[in-house]
């Protein structure tokens, strides 16, 4: 599935993957970035994620949005053996978009057109 990041030119926007663990076992992943822009996203609470049984887990990635053009990178969930037990490799693609563009200050001069 692809994870939209939508916002305004040099903000933060932060989105929260939900992984669910329909499973009898606890499932553990470790989360990578890979990409064109995969540099430009991150994972500010640390790569791996641990899901009870039968319990949601919760992983957040960040993206600041520095260019005008669309970025795009993937996220890959690869699973660690607990107890034994392997879970199914995740990935998400992640996109970008800037849906507005606020000046970051204004500067007023004044000069004449041109001189003879």
């Amino acid at each position: 599935s692809t994870i939209e990041f939508t916002g305004t030119l040099h903000t933060t926007v932060v989105k929260q993957v939900r992984l669910k663990n329909p499973s009898n076992n606890t499932l553990a992943y470790n989360a990578i970035l890979v990409g064109r822009d995969a540099a430009d996203f991150s994972l500010p609470k640390g790569n791996a994620v641990i899901i009870p049984p039968m319990k949601l887990g919760f992983i957040n990635v960040e993206f600041t949005i520095r260019f005008l053009h669309p970025a795009e990178a993937v996220l890959i969930l690869i699973s660690n053996k607990v107890d034994g037990v392997d879970g199914a490799t995740l990935t998400f693609s992640l996109k970008s978009e800037v849906k507005n563009i606020e000046p970051v200050g204004m500067i007023r001069c004044k000069s004449p057109c041109y001189e003879l």
